[in-house]
């Protein structure tokens, strides 16, 4: 009996990630998905899964035709980002009183507090939802799309938000999801417009700057939360590292994705039009994405 409890305790303390009862958040408990990260886990072992055995089933299949369900997908997450970005902003920022320095998490039930965790909940959903462009790529048979770039980026998502939302809903916190759910909000836009057809096309004229946002995120991201490895207001140091990571991380994949796709495609072209009447084309078509995921012209 004394040998069962003992692994029951350090199972929960596995599950506390080692956090302090005092420092987790017991607002979200019984909460749908929140209790366990078992059910985020196992989403995301079942999504690699598809990633790696969808190509094959789809191979001698032909492409399905999901306009209808691309332009409902999109328009959902449209309003679920806007909601959760203006959620974020006013409850923290403008009647929360949250800076941008440093900013320890505040577990208590405040309605502005309430709200902000309430709105990590659905931040949380959305990015279990986004994991859908990846099976639409897929049933597409747009299989070049599913980057690797892509696939870690949708993969690595729902799990990190999981840990804010369930140990540190608030504070610093507050800034990540912010700014995300306003660079998805444009995203969703221009992939709702897309999926429209190509009489939208002259509406986005503007989809070559979504992945220099993406990047300006990255890099918002990591200064504000580098500001932690220097000073400490007892704001969560495994957070800290979670954020700088992440955001080091991605900073890298994106800003090298946008050097590959737009610099070197841009450079190309330009020999490419110096050099009339060649038989081998110097260039190739510029890639447009967001989020890791590329898009038809």
């Amino acid at each position: 009996m004394d040998a069962l409890n003992a692994i029951q305790n350090e199972y929960n303390y596995a599950m506390s990630m080692g956090v302090p009862a005092k420092k987790r958040n017991p607002r979200v408990n019984g909460w749908f998905m929140m209790s366990s990260p078992w059910p985020c886990l196992m989403i995301m072992l079942m999504y690699l899964i598809f990633v790696k055995m969808g190509p094959t089933i789809m191979k001698k299949r032909k492409p399905l035709e999901l306009k209808n369900v691309l332009i409902s997908y999109n328009i959902a997450l449209v309003f679920l980002s806007g909601y959760c970005f203006t959620q974020f902003f006013f409850r923290a920022y403008v009647f929360g009183g949250i800076r941008f320095g440093c900013e320890t998490v505040d577990y208590s039930d405040s309605p502005n507090n309430l709200a902000i965790v309430g709105t990590g909940w659905l931040f949380y959903i959305s990015k279990l939802l986004e994991m859908l462009d990846t099976v639409f790529f897929i049933l597409k048979k747009k299989f070049s799309q599913v980057s690797f770039l892509h696939v870690l980026h949708h993969f690595c998502m729902p799990i990190s938000v999981w840990i804010g939302v369930k140990f540190a809903s608030g504070g610093m916190t507050a800034f990540f999801p912010t700014i995300n759910s306003l660079v998805h909000f444009f995203m969703y836009t221009y992939y709702g417009l897309s999926a429209m057809g190509p009489k939208y096309q002259k509406y986005l004229w503007w989809k070559k700057y979504m992945t220099t946002f993406q990047i300006i995120q990255f890099v918002l991201i990591l200064l504000h939360c580098s500001q932690l490895l220097f000073i400490d207001c007892g704001y969560p140091r495994y957070m800290v590292w979670i954020f700088v990571l992440g955001a080091a991380t991605f900073l890298f994949l994106f800003s090298n994705f946008y050097i590959q796709a737009y610099m070197k495609n841009t450079n190309e072209n330009k020999l490419n039009n110096r050099v009339e009447g060649s038989a081998i084309p110097l260039g190739k078509p510029s890639i447009h994405t967001s989020n890791g995921n590329v898009k038809d012209e």
